[in-house]
């Protein structure tokens, strides 16, 4: 499995020659989804969804197919039937031959007061490599390769470093990464690489990596 970094919360996995894309929103490249057999999405916000390029993505290419959750799904579903699928926690299928497994239900807390919505993650291979999305969300199945929201409006650095003791990975790469600043990076490269309990790593966008 290749995987190739893209701005914030988004990444691109190709095996055998097959494209599948998790959650390219508005803070990633408009040429994301370009070449992708399946793209899912974790949830509504506009920095993992993105309706126009979704949109764009899917009229280009009729091959082209979704997963979400009901949020996102009913926003394109009626102009694309058939390729828009619906799913929730504890939902599996396959996707550009990628073995795919749904976990979690709902997003990280921002503030009491501010509602919460839905959020699904994506267990991908039988653990291979999981996508939370905007949650801290642990499987019940050992994992690989977490991609870990390392800074968020919803999170602190002390919650980030239990949320990898807790899954426990081999590695944890870096994605909800656009508002962090490059001053700020040596400070939580060492306290996520040095408490947290796995290899702690991290890809600048464009960049790739076989797992």
């Amino acid at each position: 499995m290749k995987l190739t970094k893209k701005s914030h919360s988004c990444v691109r996995l190709e095996k055998d020659g097959r494209v599948l894309v998790l959650d390219p929103g508005g803070f990633s490249e408009e040429d994301a989804t370009h070449g992708a057999e399946a793209i899912l999405v974790t949830h509504e916000h506009p920095d993992h969804f993105d309706e126009g390029r979704l949109r764009a993505a899917l009229e280009a290419d009729p091959g082209v197919q979704v997963w979400t959750l009901k949020s996102v799904a009913d926003q394109l579903a009626p102009a694309f039937p058939g390729r828009i699928h619906t799913v929730g926690h504890g939902d599996t299928f396959t996707a550009a031959g990628f073995d795919v497994q749904v976990h979690g239900e709902l997003h990280a807390v921002i503030h009491p007061d501010i509602p919460r919505i839905t959020n699904v993650g994506y267990l991908l291979d039988g653990g291979a490599l999981f996508h939370p999305g905007d949650a801290f969300t642990v499987p019940d199945q050992p994992v690989e390769t977490l991609m870990l929201p390392v800074m968020a409006p919803w999170s602190k650095v002390a919650e980030v470093i239990d949320y990898v003791r807790e899954v426990r990975p081999r590695r944890a790469y870096d994605i909800h990464d656009a508002l962090l600043t490059d001053l700020a990076r040596p400070i939580y490269d060492r306290h996520i690489g040095g408490l947290g309990g796995a290899e702690h790593l991290r890809l600048d966008p464009g960049a790739s990596a076989d797992l």
